[in-house]
């Protein structure tokens, strides 16, 4: 699909810590490409709001991944990655 996969540091930071591998956040990430592609995948996404404006969510499990796609550049940046009660704090 040669998109562009870019992650904050503070996410990075958190994958290490918890010893998830980034592959396993890529394979979520292919999956929401896939959805916004019109295909039946089974991935919770949801456009978010207020100060997350023009971010989407992404559940997996206990773990919410906040990401924005540019579409026309066919880049994913990768904001935030935390466990589900602390992923929406700025």
């Amino acid at each position: 699909m040669n998109w562009r996969l870019d992650f904050h540091k503070d996410a990075l930071k958190f994958l290490e810590a918890n010893h998830i591998i980034i592959e396993k956040i890529s394979a979520v990430i292919v999956k929401a490409l896939k959805k916004f592609r019109g295909e039946s995948v089974n991935v919770n996404i949801a456009k978010l709001s207020g100060v997350w404006t023009g971010f989407y969510r992404i559940r997996s499990g206990k773990v919410r991944i906040i990401v924005e796609f540019n579409f026309d550049e066919r880049k994913v940046y990768i904001e935030k990655i935390d466990w589900r009660g602390n992923a929406y704090k700025p």
